[in-house]
């Protein structure tokens, strides 16, 4: 490796006023997490994924590639017994290459909402068939007039106590579900966040599991508009969805209820705080900056190493001509970016964190800290849009 180096590129890493490896350990949490990380790579990496160039498929080819390398790597995924989170991630990337999982949602988004909002109860029915993904499932909260304004969400859940069921409906068109990864054509199941109605009171947002396609036929059930929105730039493998429900019931134990509850008769019980349904946007938003971490960084990687090894333009008649990034301008664009890459993927690292370990703490009745796990969502929803 190192004979076929760029010689611009060796003399610059000997240069180094720092031990990469250090700093990746740093970067990956620790020496043994930079161990493991590599291992769970090394074993991606023998899985025999083939990565074609996707610039020249169509949108539908790339689905049907993300799909198939999906399949794939949940097989993979099983055969080793890889089921940390952090380690999924770590499997997912050589295994999709550039490509994105449309099950991407069901595996950040649905089974986390699942193990942190339901009962023991519904945990033991619903966990099993998410793991093993019998069932796929997506968090469908955006919706066509509100996204991150979540008082402002339009769709209704409204209990029935007659036949101890909750009726979903999109009562508007701002209200129909928009977005949603995996929704489109993935998913048979959602999470939905509607505004709960019960004895002719509305209790707020909650949220609830709702089949979306038969099991089977994956045909939308009764009651159930649904569909893919089409192109987006850079997100072609992605199958971003609506969802429009029409006086769609689903049984009182399909609400998520660690937290708030309805009785049978209709009596609302509510959590200890409201914030609590919301801790999924949560953690996704972490996921979000430590994603833009590494996206910055490997355009950041790609910029400098062409910089190193690219000369151009004699200062002096008969002189080498310099590396461009020898230049002062090429430095002032390319080294502050480098800097927001380190900063992204430290402030990322330190939500994900965060959240897990106010997390742990409220599943043990401690809320103390539920108001900066809030912080971090407003903050991080800022930056966002």
């Amino acid at each position: 490796m190192a004979e076929s180096m760029n010689p611009d590129l060796r003399k610059e890493r000997e240069a180094a006023s720092f031990k990469a490896e250090l700093l990746t350990n740093i970067l990956d949490g620790g020496a043994e997490r930079t161990r493991r990380r590599k291992e769970i790579e090394a074993i991606a990496n023998e899985a025999s994924f083939k990565h074609e160039d996707v610039n020249y498929l169509s949108r539908s080819q790339r689905y049907e590639i993300a799909i198939k390398k999906s399949a794939l790597m949940v097989m993979k995924l099983r055969e080793y017994g890889i089921a940390d989170p952090d380690e999924i991630y770590w499997f997912k990337r050589p295994c999709l290459g550039k490509s994105i999982a449309p099950v991407d949602v069901h595996i950040s988004m649905f089974v986390p909402t699942l193990q942190n909002q339901c009962t023991d109860a519904q945990k033991k029915k619903w966990l099993p068939l998410a793991s093993r993904f019998q069932i796929i499932g997506t968090y469908a909260q955006t919706e066509m007039g509100h996204g991150t304004h979540l008082r402002g969400l339009e769709t209704t859940a409204t209990y029935d106590p007659a036949t101890q069921e909750f009726i979903l409906n999109s009562p508007t068109v701002t209200s129909i579900k928009w977005w949603p990864g995996g929704l489109g054509k993935t998913s048979n199941y959602a999470i939905v966040l509607a505004q709960l109605y019960t004895q002719n009171k509305c209790h707020g947002l909650h949220a609830f599991i709702v089949p979306l396609r038969q099991l089977g036929t994956h045909e939308p059930l009764p009651g159930i508009t649904i569909g893919d929105i089409g192109p987006k730039f850079g997100y072609d493998e992605m199958d971003n969805g609506y969802l429009k429900m029409d006086n769609f019931r689903i049984p009182r134990e399909n609400m998520l209820m660690k937290h708030a509850k309805v009785e049978p008769d209709g009596t609302y019980v509510k959590p200890l705080n409201a914030k609590l349904t919301y801790g999924t946007m949560v953690f996704i938003r972490s996921i979000i900056v430590g994603d833009a971490a590494r996206s910055l960084a490997r355009a950041c990687t790609i910029a400098i190493r062409y910089s190193a090894i690219r000369h151009q333009s004699e200062l002096q008649p008969g002189e080498p001509e310099p590396q461009i990034l020898d230049y002062q301008t090429q430095q002032y664009k390319l080294f502050p970016l480098l800097a927001t890459a380190y900063a992204f993927h430290f402030v990322g690292a330190y939500m994900k964190d965060t959240y897990r370990r106010i997390t742990g703490n409220i599943n043990e009745g401690d809320l103390s800290e539920l108001p900066e796990v809030g912080l971090l969502f407003l903050l991080n929803t800022e930056s966002y849009h």
